[in-house]
């Protein structure tokens, strides 16, 4: 019987380097989001018209520890009736490697506006929450978040 040689430790760390090596290359590194893709999709979400400030409320942590999981609150001012409501929140990161993070549609059904949920982070960037209304005014505000450590593999 023909015994096997044990692999060195030298052979074994070349392996893990070329294959941790190969992994990076076939993964690639995302693609980053900017302001001005962010603006593009954001005038295709409400078909070009122009936000006001207000009305909208966004609540996030001004520093995440963490990108993974950064926390958000979301609300509008709206009387949630069938006349006056709040059709849709949308919420954009222009950081991240895509901008749209999510979108949550309401009747005046809901009884209010309002949401609460995390999202990822790649970097510290500023988190826009765009209202769309019934009477298809538009209403948006944004924050800055400080990311120390990335949360979408950037």
């Amino acid at each position: 019987m023909k015994e096997r040689s044990a692999a060195s430790r030298r052979q074994v760390i070349k392996g893990a380097s070329a294959l941790a090596l190969g992994g990076v290359w076939l993964a690639g590194r995302p693609a980053e989001a900017d302001v001005a893709k962010a603006q593009k999709l954001l005038g295709e979400l409400i078909g070009g018209k122009t936000p006001q400030e207000g009305k909208v409320r966004l609540e996030m942590p001004q520093i995440a520890e963490n990108g993974q999981t950064v926390p958000l609150t979301a609300a509008v001012d709206s009387p949630m009736t069938p006349n006056d409501y709040c059709k849709a929140i949308h919420i954009l990161a222009e950081g991240n490697p895509e901008a749209a993070v999510c979108t949550f549609k309401f009747s005046p059904a809901n009884g209010r506006a309002e949401f609460s949920t995390r999202m990822r982070l790649a970097q510290t960037q500023n988190v826009w929450a765009v209202a769309e209304m019934s009477d298809g005014s538009v209403w948006m505000t944004k924050t800055e978040v400080k990311v120390t450590i990335g949360g979408c593999g950037g």
